[in-house]
């Protein structure tokens, strides 16, 4: 029973921050008279999408709490290429999970190797980030734990639905964000 409230709990939330950013990003990018209507239309859209897809999958994935580990590891790598070598937020996730999806082939037998990609790529995502929103490493660090956590108990969440993992970076780095700006603000 208190999985089932965590669960719908995360799905609440997530639809909230998505519907939060849309909202934000036509607000500040589209000033028309249209703009309150294609926000409500959006939103609607998006709600749909949660009500009618089968985000739920009752099958039990195997998942190794010790997988969440590996997202600071694909966030750090990452941050490291796009903001210490610049080779730009894209460059450096495509990089991060190219080698990631090499990782299988060191054991093709082990069902926990099979995992890593995802999880290091979900962590690259979180390395995206701009220097504006993640100025230090204790961010990223932060929003990795977050993204763990939230890949550890959406695990049959959203599956087969495409944007999983940067839905949780997203969610990871807005709570994140939330939290050092509680913390921190000057």
């Amino acid at each position: 029973m208190a999985r089932k409230k965590v669960r719908t709990f995360i799905i609440i939330l997530t639809l909230i921050i998505q519907l939060l950013f849309l909202s934000a990003i036509f607000i500040e990018r589209l000033q028309s008279n249209y703009t309150p209507f294609i926000i409500i239309f959006l939103c609607l859209l998006v709600l749909i999408s949660y009500i009618k897809a089968p985000i739920h999958h009752r099958t039990n994935l195997y998942e190794h709490v010790l997988i969440v580990l590996w997202v600071p590891a694909g966030a750090l790598t990452c941050y490291f290429l796009n903001h210490g070598f610049h080779l730009g937020p894209v460059i450096s996730a495509g990089i991060v999970g190219t080698i990631a999806s090499f990782i299988p082939l060191l054991n093709k037998q082990s069902t926990y190797l099979k995992q890593l990609p995802a999880t290091f790529y979900c962590g690259a995502f979180i390395g995206m980030t701009s220097l504006a929103i993640a100025s230090s490493v204790y961010f990223v660090l932060a929003a990795s734990f977050f993204a763990g956590v939230l890949l550890l108990v959406s695990k049959s969440l959203f599956n087969g639905l495409g944007g999983k993992l940067g839905t949780v970076a997203f969610t990871a780095v807005t709570i994140t964000s939330f939290i050092f700006f509680l913390l921190f603000k000057k």
